[in-house]
């Protein structure tokens, strides 16, 4: 008979390697490397364009803002300790950003950008966990394919919204109200 494993704790996302993400999904750790250059530059530009353009006051046709936008936090949500590439809250929601390290409140938005390392996980797991916790939209970017999926929360599932490929200008739900252009999120 197999002993059962002991499900992970705080205690060793803590102790993880500083060079390694720690992550608890399903009572298991999980750590991974930070992200290569294509990763790191798709979650660096999708991020500021996005910032540019919705993390504000609500404003105008140009920049409508209504978000907060927050690269890697450190979400606790039930049991599970997840590190999104990029997350978002509705400011009519979350009023002011919370001075903690582990954000309780489930995002309304959230972005993984696939790795080869990593993309298993987001695609399976942290999924199934953001549906679970509500989160209204969900994208994974893929540097290497050049796509961007969509996906919105019906019912407890997820759908699939739409898959942008390439380089073009595309208007991705909840962030259509503006034109983003792909180009630049490549190498």
């Amino acid at each position: 008979m197999k002993a059962a494993r002991k499900p992970a704790t705080y205690d060793d996302v803590i102790n993880a390697p500083e060079h390694m993400v720690a992550e608890i999904v399903d009572g298991e750790l999980y750590t991974s490397p930070r992200p290569a250059v294509p990763h790191a530059r798709a979650a660096t530009v999708a991020s500021a364009r996005l910032v540019g353009d919705f993390d504000g006051p609500p404003g105008d046709a140009d920049a409508p803002g209504g978000w907060w936008f927050l690269m890697e936090p450190e979400l606790h949500l039930g049991a599970d300790v997840l590190v999104p590439d990029i997350a978002a809250w509705r400011r009519e929601r979350w009023t002011s950003i919370p001075n903690v390290v582990g954000i309780i409140d489930p995002p309304d938005w959230v972005c993984e950008v696939l790795s080869p390392s990593t993309a298993r996980l987001d695609r399976a797991k942290k999924m199934r966990a953001y549906a679970r916790e509500g989160v209204a939209y969900l994208w994974f970017l893929d540097p290497i394919a050049r796509l961007l999926e969509t996906y919105r929360l019906a019912n407890g599932e997820w759908v699939l919204i739409a898959t942008h490929e390439g380089d073009g200008a595309v208007r991705a739900v909840p962030f259509d109200a503006v034109a983003l252009a792909m180009g630049g999120w490549w190498l």
